[in-house]
């Protein structure tokens, strides 16, 4: 089975971002004279994604306008938060949007270029409720890590601190949307500390690993980066 549909976490502040990217969205941040998630989108179209649901929230209007740019607008959706839901309340949401029971979600600020038909026979072959895309790293302090068991299943989430090697959590996910629902979670959570934290021990999540390029523009210091690296 394949995976066609994207979920888009598109609703960030650059915060930190602030003096390269006043006032838009992080994911919108110009990296070689294009907002970066033209390159999350190209590269998700080169995995055989084809139906994408962006789920918007701070200045979704600036983003709305690009998307019209990007995207023939029969090929995407859009989830417009009317307040923060947290991660967890906008991948939700923005379930509501799928066609299919299985559907990759990605954050719209980083690239993690993973074989997404790999990760997704795996997802489908455990029966997986998610199943994480894991980057091996070293010397690290800005991640926490995440361990597996044996058979692939998560065996825990270390916190935030150096490391000198370990599996960070890529974020890159296949999720099955019955089994999600079925939590009944709140409106308003985080998918990694009240999702993924909080179910990993009783529920049917995995991790899978892969090596393949990795950035997150989150910090001024990888945008930057982002502009050699990503042409």
């Amino acid at each position: 089975m394949e995976i066609k549909e994207a979920i888009i976490l598109a609703g960030g502040l650059g915060t930190r971002l602030h003096d390269a990217v006043p006032d838009l969205p992080k994911c919108m941040a110009p990296v070689n004279g294009k907002p970066f998630i033209s390159y999350v989108v190209n590269y998700l179209q080169l995995q055989g994604i084809n139906w994408f649901i962006f789920s918007l929230g701070y200045r979704s209007e600036v983003f709305i306008e690009y998307l019209a740019e990007l995207l023939p607008s029969c090929n995407y959706e859009i989830a417009i938060e009317t307040e923060p839901l947290g991660t967890g309340g906008a991948i939700q949401f923005a379930c509501t949007y799928a066609k299919e029971k299985n559907v990759v979600v990605v954050n719209g600020d980083s690239i993690f270029k993973t074989d997404l038909a790999q990760q997704a026979d795996f997802h489908f072959a455990v029966d997986s409720y998610c199943t994480l895309a894991l980057k091996p790293m070293e010397n690290f302090e800005r991640y926490g890590v995440v361990e597996l068991n044996g058979d692939q299943t998560i065996a825990s989430f270390k916190e935030k601190q150096f490391y000198e090697k370990g599996l960070i959590n890529g974020g890159v996910y296949i999720l099955n949307i019955p089994a999600f629902f079925n939590l009944f979670l709140p409106e308003k959570f985080s998918f990694e500390t009240d999702y993924l934290q909080e179910y990993y021990i009783h529920k049917r999540i995995y991790g899978i690993v892969n090596d393949g390029y990795f950035i997150d523009i989150g910090v001024p210091e990888d945008y930057r980066k982002a502009q050699t690296e990503l042409i």
